[in-house]
Order: structure tokens, then C-alpha cells, then sequence
């Protein structure tokens, strides 16, 4: 008996002794039922908007607010990807660090800037197939139409690149949405106070359901000249594939996060974006982004 209670016990040092070189189980949900939200706010590469550190917090306190979904805030694309994440150095490597991958997630929300070099092949292509295949959401902040900028798909996939922009200033815009949902915290004519994108030529207001655009009727010879078509839309939504993309442009100005109008449509949007809200979206080439 004293010799095969040894033996037990031998075993159980060993054990003991291998638990930091056993891969752990993964944990938990601690938020059973709630949406999750992944922020990335990768700007190693790029440009430091002053505006992306409040930007990040405002989503995370409009989540508290809702008690809609659950956000995840990363200065990093370390998530961005179907692998499992393992960790590194003498402490970690091989093992489990409770680091969840995008199949954890409902949308993500890109704040990044900068070319795509911060991605691996295998994070592109994840990040596409989350949305297009998956079904799942991308929201866009005011950097992310210059983020991956080498990187066609991606401007596939939230609409266009931003080729110009014109400095903070008052500018009149016009609310052109009624239905989507946060839209009618806007009046149908307002003047704000930003900085506002000029998107390529390729992408036009029949490629997306425009919300927000820029009024021409006050532009100056100069400003129109930016485009020559005059369709300059600053935020709009879009299909891709099985997904939901929402693109707001603005939001250089952190003043504008504090906005009680903007909180409102963000808040919807992403509400929808992560599939809470329901919302099928009217514009010509919508059934066509569909079958991508």
C-alpha cells in the first residue's frame, strides 16, 4: 500500500512539475450572450491621428451604455487571424495565453492607419473571409480609408481609398438616409465642424447606401474641383459577401466623439455591424457586393 501511494505521488509532482509545458484549455466566454467588438487601432505604420485614443474609448463606453455588445481594445493586429494564438518567450512559448483569435468576435472595428505590411498573408485573407464568408461586421473610423493602402481587397471590401481630404473646417452636410438605423439623429441639413474625405473616383453613390454626404451647394470652384462628378459621400454601408461594412469617415476632430448626434449613429451602426439590428441595406450594386 506505502509503495503504491509512492508512486501516486511521484506522479502527481510530475504533473504538477509539467503544468507550465501543458497547453491550457482556452477560457471561459466571462460574457455569455453579449455581442464582442474588436477594436485595432494599429498605427506602427502610420499616421498618429490625436483623435484615435478617445475614439477607442467612446466605443468601449458605448457598449457599457447599450449593454449591447462587449468591446476588446488593441493597439495591435495580433487578433486579426483564424490561427490559434500561442505565446512566445521563455514563459509562454507553445502555450496558451487566453488570447482569442476572430472566430471569438461579431465585427471589428478598424482605427488603424498605415500600409499592410503589419499583416501577414494569412491575417489578410482571414480578415476578408471574416466578413465576406463568415458573415460577420467591419466599421470604419476616419483612418481607416488610408490604413492597408497597398492592399486592394481591403478597399474592395469597405468601398474606396481616400485620395484627398479638405482641412477642418465648417462644412455643410447633408443627411441622405432615413432608414438606417442612428441616421435621423441628424437632421436632413446641418453644418459640421471636421475634417472630411475625398474618395477615389471608382467609387460612386451607387456603390453603397450614402448616409452622410457633403453638400455641394456651398462649395467653392476650388473644392468642387476635388471630384468632378460632385458625389461626395463621407459616410455610407455596404454589403461584402455575406457581410456588413459601415464606413464613416469623419471623426478627425476627437470633439466630434463627443458628439451626442454622432454617439447615436455609432452606436447604431454598430449595433448593426455585429448583427443585433436588423437592417437590409438599398443601393443598385447591393446585390451584387452580396454574391462576392
Amino acid at each position: 500500500m506505502r509503495k503504491t501511494l509512492s508512486w501516486v505521488g511521484v506522479l502527481a509532482i510530475a504533473l504538477v512539475g509539467c503544468r507550465t509545458s501543458i497547453a491550457q484549455p482556452p477560457a471561459n466566454d466571462p460574457w455569455p450572450g453579449m455581442k464582442k467588438l474588436l477594436v485595432v487601432a494599429d498605427v506602427r505604420l502610420g499616421f498618429h491621428h490625436d483623435s484615435i485614443n478617445h475614439a477607442m474609448g467612446v466605443i468601449e463606453q458605448l457598449g457599457r451604455e447599450s449593454g449591447q455588445w462587449v468591446t476588446f481594445i488593441r493597439t495591435d493586429s495580433q487578433l486579426i487571424t483564424k490561427k490559434e494564438i500561442l505565446g512566445s518567450g521563455t514563459r509562454y512559448q507553445g502555450r496558451r495565453v487566453n488570447a482569442r483569435n476572430l472566430d471569438f468576435f461579431d465585427a471589428v472595428f478598424i482605427l488603424s492607419s498605415g500600409d499592410s505590411s503589419s499583416l501577414d498573408d494569412e491575417q489578410k485573407e482571414a480578415l476578408l473571409s471574416f466578413v465576406r464568408d463568415d458573415g460577420k461586421g467591419i466599421v470604419l473610423g476616419h483612418a481607416a480609408s488610408v490604413a492597408y493602402y497597398d492592399w486592394p481587397e481591403y478597399f474592395e471590401m469597405i468601398g474606396s481609398f481616400m485620395k484627398s481630404e479638405y482641412r477642418v473646417q465648417p462644412f455643410p452636410l447633408i443627411r441622405e438616409s432615413s432608414t438606417f438605423p442612428g441616421a435621423t439623429a441628424f437632421p436632413e441639413k446641418f453644418t459640421y465642424e471636421d475634417q472630411f474625405a475625398v474618395m477615389e473616383e471608382h467609387f460612386t453613390s451607387d456603390d453603397a447606401e450614402v448616409i452622410l454626404r457633403l453638400d455641394t451647394s456651398g462649395m467653392t470652384e476650388e473644392q468642387l474641383a476635388q471630384r468632378a462628378d460632385g458625389d461626395f459621400p463621407i459616410v455610407w454601408a455596404k454589403y461584402y459577401g455575406n457581410g456588413r461594412v459601415f464606413n464613416q469617415t469623419i471623426g478627425h476632430r476627437e470633439e466630434v466623439w463627443d458628439d451626442p448626434q454622432f454617439r447615436e449613429l455609432m452606436t447604431e451602426a454598430i449595433k448593426w455591424a455585429l448583427g443585433i439590428t436588423e437592417y437590409e441595406l438599398t443601393y443598385p450594386d447591393a446585390e451584387e457586393d452580396a454574391s462576392k
